[in-house]
């Protein structure tokens, strides 16, 4: 265009100069022709100038669109690629969502079933309220013993009171009875005595027939004396073999009982170690769970981080999809721009061209930045993908410890029913072991008190025969001394009598002399022979008969004592 202004600008001065002199014409044509030469000469090397510029803007241009085709490509490219990175970004961000509300239902589930501190007060307080409650009964049942036995006691002690008062009762009324026996024995006394001098005077009278009569009497009195003697001797050693018989009895039931009662114990002594041990066990179990909710507090709360953190990916991806959408808007824009600025550059001249070009080079340079910004998203992507694959293997690792949990839950749970089980099983054991210790102890103690009352009962009545025993014994010994010293006086009056006899013998020896002499006593000799040998005889029983009296005596009190 230069070219075209300083032509015209020529072409004028020439119309300007038309006027002058025509020397100056030729001169002027051949200046024009020379200047005209130049002009042509150039804008010909102009014109080659911008051919060769218009070239090699032609040949960049070429290269640009082809570059710009090359980069609209990989930008279809890097858009599909970054449409199915969005899609499986959006199946995993789906699928993802779809485990962490899987994982949060399971989460709930197992808050729902992890055992939490207020449920745990609340197993502590019903395991302690059924250990208390059959602790409780049985302490009452034991209490209710104790008041059971206590009335009994004082039903003894009453009984213990009156049996007592009843003794001394009857021991008052032994001694009246005694004192009455000595009264009444005193006056059989003096009636024997009045009997004595009765005897006495019979035998001096010389009765000797009713003296061999109440001899023959005595005799049969002591040998019934002494049968009955032997009886009560049987009887005695009968009540001695009984009594120790029933002392051997309580001392075996005794030694059954104590060993019964030490094996009560011991069983109670174990029942309360394998107490103590599931108590241990249970306070493990415990200890375990705690841990275990601890270890899921953990868990939730890593998983709670791990949500957030997707949460806020999910948003950056969000945010860089719309910072895309919008930098493809801007592409399609400015290659609407360029096709525009295209359709320019051919209607327009070389110079707009040159300008169009260094526009689009500048958009180019844009172009190139925003390639090289897609470039960073790309990266930002690669990024956004590996910290999600973290994020995943953060997800499955969590699922891992989820299911590792769950399965310590669950192992939990299996060991506290096994503890529960053994639980039951040790209080059902510990029941049965009391209910029939209890019920073992309440028949030992009825058959304890049966064999006590019945042994009570027994030795009552062996002391009442003992005693009777006893009472016969001294009436016996009492008959025995009354009977002695009614012998030793009848001894007394028969030595007396003897030594009577025996002086009556000589004096009769002395008749029988006599009457030997004198032939008419004869008869009366023969008849005092016969009464003499009569009296030797009775003599010797009687002398017999006191030599068993005195044996009997001496055997009475041994027996006694």
């Amino acid at each position: 265009m230069d070219g075209g202004v300083n032509f015209s600008a020529m072409f004028s001065n020439l119309k300007a100069g038309g006027s002058g002199k025509a020397q100056e014409v030729s001169a002027g044509f051949r200046s024009l022709d020379t200047e005209l030469k130049k002009i042509l000469i150039d804008e010909r090397m102009r014109c080659a100038k911008h051919k060769t510029n218009y070239q090699t803007l032609k040949a960049e241009y070429i290269r640009l669109k082809g570059k710009y085709t090359q980069s609209q490509a990989e930008l279809r490219r890097m858009l599909s690629k970054k449409q199915v990175s969005q899609e499986k970004l959006q199946l995993l961000l789906a699928g993802l969502r779809g485990e962490v509300l899987d994982m949060t239902q399971e989460l709930d589930e197992l808050r729902l079933q992890v055992i939490t501190p207020q449920r745990l007060k609340l197993l502590k307080a019903q395991l302690q309220q059924e250990m208390e409650v059959p602790i409780k009964e049985r302490f009452n049942k034991l209490e209710e013993e104790a008041e059971k036995y206590r009335s009994k006691y004082n039903k003894l002690c009453y009984d213990f009171t009156f049996l007592k008062s009843m003794f001394d009762h009857q021991q008052e009324d032994h001694e009246r009875v005694l004192k009455e026996q000595q009264i009444r024995y005193s006056a059989d006394l003096a009636l024997v005595k009045k009997e004595k001098e009765k005897l006495s005077a019979q035998l001096q009278s010389g009765d000797c027939v009713t003296d061999g009569k109440r001899v023959e009497a005595l005799l049969r009195e002591k040998a019934q004396m002494h049968q009955r003697l032997c009886s009560l001797e049987a009887e005695v050693a009968e009540i001695r073999a009984e009594r120790d018989s029933t002392r051997a009895q309580a001392e075996n039931t005794q030694r059954i009982q104590l060993r019964q009662l030490a094996e009560s114990q011991t069983a109670l002594k174990t029942l309360e170690s394998e107490k103590q041990s599931v108590c241990l066990q249970l306070d493990r179990v415990e200890k375990e769970l705690r841990s275990s909710h601890e270890q899921h507090v953990v868990l939730t709360g890593k998983l709670h981080k791990a949500e957030r953190e997707i949460h806020t990916l999910n948003s950056q991806v969000e945010e860089n999809k719309h910072a895309y959408r919008l930098k493809l808007a801007n592409v399609l824009k400015a290659r609407g721009e360029l096709e525009r600025e295209r359709d320019k550059l051919q209607t327009l001249g070389e110079e707009s061209a040159l300008k169009e070009l260094q526009n689009i080079n500048a958009k180019l340079q844009q172009q190139t930045q925003q390639l090289e910004e897609l470039e960073r998203q790309k990266a930002e992507n690669t990024e956004l993908r590996r910290h999600n694959a973290e994020l995943n293997v953060q997800v499955s690792t969590l699922s891992n410890s989820k299911l590792e949990l769950m399965d310590t839950n669950a192992r939990l749970r299996e060991s506290l029913e096994r503890v529960r089980e053994e639980l039951r099983n040790t209080r059902t054991q510990t029941e049965r072991i009391q209910r029939e210790t209890g019920r073992l102890e309440k028949e030992r103690r009825v058959e304890w008190l049966e064999e006590k009352h019945t042994f009570q009962k027994r030795e009552a009545e062996l002391q009442e025969k003992y005693s009777q025993a006893k009472q016969r014994m001294q009436k016996a010994a009492l008959a025995q001394k009354k009977i002695k010293t009614l012998t030793e006086t009848k001894e007394k009056k028969l030595r007396d009598k003897l030594q009577l006899l025996e002086a009556k013998i000589e004096e009769l020896e002395f008749e029988s002399s006599v009457a030997k002499k004198n032939p008419l006593f004869a008869e009366e000799h023969a008849q005092l022979c016969r009464h003499l040998s009569e009296l030797q005889r009775r003599h010797k029983e009687f002398r017999q008969l006191l030599m068993g009296n005195h044996m009997l005596s001496m055997s009475v009190p041994n027996s006694i004592h």
